[in-house]
């Protein structure tokens, strides 16, 4: 019989306190009351331009937020804000090998690395805001080219998580 009262304190505490609070999806804290983000072209900005990185990043971040929330996504003024650019795009040797010959030291594997600057603005908790870069890399081995689309993509996948997760998840 005790259990009683304290069963409906929780039931009217739910009811009344948490349409306030923000909603839990897939591990994002979003606001209860926010409904709509506008997510802004990021441009390739970096010194090395791939044709489409612009473009892929832009609806991966997209993707992710439609894919694990309930937001709208919108064009012009919305709760919540993502802009920036792709500051740097850049191939690196990670290890060097000696060739047949001993003639000159090829590279054993290189890595990509992609950085973005983003700027996030919640018009409804300012405290959410921020304004910094993310930076992710893949190591790879042999020709670029016959692999740079499956690394793009591969980073976009960890770049738009982290985003997601300062955005959302309070990390």
């Amino acid at each position: 019989m005790k259990k009683l009262p304290v069963l409906l304190l929780v039931v009217i505490g739910v009811l009344f306190l948490g349409p306030s609070c923000t909603v839990k999806l897939g591990g994002a804290l979003i606001p209860a009351n926010m409904k709509t983000i506008h997510v802004d072209f990021f441009e390739n900005n970096a010194a090395l331009v791939v044709n489409n990185l612009s473009t892929q990043f832009t609806e991966a971040l997209k993707s992710r937020i439609r894919n694990t929330t309930k937001l709208a996504i919108v064009t012009g003024d919305a709760d919540a804000t993502m802009s920036g650019s792709i500051t740097d795009y850049n191939i690196a040797p990670v290890s060097v090998s000696a060739t047949a010959n001993n003639v000159a030291p090829i590279a054993g594997a290189s890595r990509l690395t992609i950085t973005v600057q983003v700027k996030y603005v919640n018009t409804l908790a300012k405290k959410d805001n921020f304004d910094e870069s993310f930076t992710k890399f893949e190591n790879f081995s042999g020709d670029i080219n016959t692999q740079e689309q499956t690394l793009i993509a591969d980073i976009n996948k960890q770049l738009t998580e982290d985003i997601f997760n300062k955005a959302f998840a309070n990390w």
